[in-house]
């Protein structure tokens, strides 16, 4: 019977850390029964950038809404008189 060898790539990620946060993250890989400080971290770092990465997806739902959106910006319609008139305020009032 062969057995499959499954290799997975890792790399090193390497930071400092003020004693202060080291404690304080300690502190929370004991409350929060984590195996150690790497797996918390590594752990909380990838939540935050699932919640992130979630969140903009969500604001760019559909491939048709990144068009419209890219568009606008891209794009964008010529002020209308109400927003030249807003700047003019705007410009007035920062130059005090």
């Amino acid at each position: 019977m062969q057995t499959k060898v499954v290799k997975t790539d890792k790399v090193r990620f390497d930071t400092r850390l003020s004693k202060e946060q080291k404690d304080f993250f300690e502190r929370a890989v004991i409350i929060g029964g984590y195996r150690n400080l790497t797996d918390f971290i590594v752990l909380s770092a990838q939540e935050k950038a699932k919640e992130i990465i979630m969140d903009n997806e969500k604001f760019l739902a559909s491939e048709e809404d990144a068009i419209i959106f890219f568009d606008a910006i891209m794009n964008p319609p010529k002020p209308n008189q109400n927003l030249i008139e807003g700047f003019e305020i705007y410009k007035k009032m920062v130059s005090q």
